[in-house]
């Protein structure tokens, strides 16, 4: 197996900072503005709260630590490909061929590019439709794959500055909470709205939901807020000293982010009463602004949500992009070498187009209801599955089954760590399976576990793809498929795929 992508360093463009931008954008969504009346309901109480937040925080520095030993064994781009690649390698091709189906068919960008067109209309005071909502959130995706696509340095600072912008409206929310909560003048809660009192000892913990389903529902959605510590490591071929960076801007970025959820909810519940919190469907940041600045905010805060998206979505497309260009370079895709290129703007425009294009037939095929949350349950399970598969392979990286690997990243985490990470996927795995409880049905049509069976069907496709054309038809036609190393005009390394006739010695180069 190929340990490292040959890249030029002219091509690394990704410093430290911008690796801190790349999880801090792919973490922080629309989340933390919406997600802690959601986790308040499944908590039942103030203090319930802070202590799903704080394991979530655990599960989350595990999984980091989980991904920044294996960006520093293995410095290259693709993430969870590259280390299934290294773990799994027999059958040779099938890993690969599991993640490809994913990387390509699973619309990453739909979700966010609904929530930015939703929220920009909401601050052109345009009352959003289907179509509408729709046809912003092709313009805003559009944007970010020509600017990835063709302006790689103009997109990296914009995506810095979104994410510095993203964590500046974080602090003033925290410094507007915690000055409520010490009485400066001007920052009083409103008197049209209930003062709250949730920072007492007995308002704290009262009402606290005490059933294994209520807390199962609330740690399953404060874990996904976390999700997105891997995202650097898709990228790492790009990223200059990538072990050194990585070593800093992982646990760097969930620190930034673990603070700003923990602070952000204490500001949240310095302004908002409980019962605030808990009645109608109104996210905890409307509450929040409307209690201290009234509610003409609002359509500020759409502002600030939409260009906390756009973050989220250049995110997400600049990695995942690059995802698509390591299957390319792989060799195992139809027409690889244009997915492998760089060319013509020395920016993987063909992995972004092939991320753009899958988003946009899934965002426009989805139908209102039902079918979008379905999306956005699909898109999150397969992670789940990766997380697990890289969590107990860098366990049995540990045992002397695989002590010929000789594993010796220049970071290790602890084993318990990653025993502890490896358990918490166990756990997002199994949750979507468990029946709901009554009220409390995920879709309003489907089977609760729809999302799953199709996730596991998708991975299906393939290993049908690999046995098909890497297994079945070789053997049939008496030939074997072996990898040769070549280096593109770019100066970047790819794999093509050569046929042995059975009975010749090797005349390609396999993966080391």
């Amino acid at each position: 197996m190929r340990c490292l992508t040959m890249c030029p360093d002219a091509k690394k463009q990704i410093g430290l900072a911008s690796a801190v931008m790349l999880i801090f954008n792919r973490v922080i969504g629309t989340g933390i503005f919406a997600s802690p009346s959601i986790i308040l309901r499944s908590s039942g109480s103030v203090g319930m709260t802070f202590v799903m937040w704080i394991l979530g925080a655990l599960v989350a520095a595990a999984g980091t630590a989980v991904y920044v030993e294996f960006g520093t064994g293995l410095p290259r781009s693709g993430g969870e490909k590259t280390y299934m690649e290294y773990i799994y390698r027999r059958p040779r091709f099938m890993t690969t061929c599991f993640y490809a189906i994913y990387g390509l068919l699973i619309g990453w960008l739909s979700a966010s590019s609904v929530v930015f067109g939703e929220y920009t209309l909401h601050a052109f005071a345009i009352q959003p439709a289907t179509i509408n909502v729709r046809v912003v959130a092709l313009l805003c995706s559009t944007f970010c794959l020509v600017i990835h696509g063709a302006f790689l340095n103009y997109g990296l600072k914009l995506q810095n500055a979104l994410g510095f912008f993203k964590l500046f409206v974080l602090l003033v929310i925290v410094v507007s909470g915690l000055f409520s909560l010490a009485g400066v003048p001007g920052f009083a809660v409103r008197a049209e709205y209930e003062i709250p009192h949730n920072f007492t000892w007995s308002s704290f913990w009262e009402g606290t939901d005490t059933g294994l389903n209520a807390f199962v529902t609330g740690m399953y959605n404060v874990i996904w807020s976390y999700i997105g510590y891997s995202n650097a490591n898709y990228a790492l071929s790009e990223v200059r000293d990538p072990i050194r960076t990585i070593k800093r801007a992982a646990p760097l970025a969930m620190i930034l982010v673990a603070v700003a959820y923990l602070s952000v909810n204490v500001a949240y519940f310095a302004v908002v009463s409980k019962q605030d919190m808990l009645g109608g469907g109104t996210m905890a940041a409307a509450l929040f602004f409307r209690n201290i600045f009234g509610p003409a905010t609002e359509r500020i805060l759409s502002v600030v949500i939409a260009l906390s998206t756009l973050g989220n979505i250049m995110s997400i497309l600049f990695t995942q992009g690059r995802v698509v260009q390591e299957l390319g370079r792989e060799g195992i895709l139809p027409f690889s070498s244009f997915f492998a290129s760089n060319k013509p703007f020395d920016a993987p425009l063909a992995g972004l187009f092939a991320q753009w294009l899958i988003s946009m037939i899934v965002m426009a095929a989805a139908p209102p209801g039902d079918a979008y949350l379905f999306i956005v349950n699909l898109s999150s399970y397969p992670l789940t599955m990766f997380n697990l598969l890289i969590s107990g392979g860098l366990l049995l990286l540990y045992t002397p089954a695989f002590k010929s690997y000789a594993w010796l990243p220049p970071f290790r985490a602890w084993k318990s760590i990653v025993v502890f990470f490896f358990l918490s996927n166990v756990f997002l795995a199994i949750v979507p399976m468990i029946p709901p409880s009554p009220g409390s049905d995920i879709y309003e049509h489907l089977p609760y576990w729809s999302h799953v069976v199709i996730a596991l069907s998708i991975g299906l496709l393939g290993i049908i793809y690999w046995f098909v054309f890497f297994d079945w038809i070789p053997r049939k036609r008496g030939y074997r498929i072996v990898q040769e190393t070549v280096l593109q005009d770019d100066g970047v390394s790819r794999n093509v795929l050569r046929r042995i006739p059975n009975g010749l010695g090797d005349e390609g180069s396999a993966r080391m």
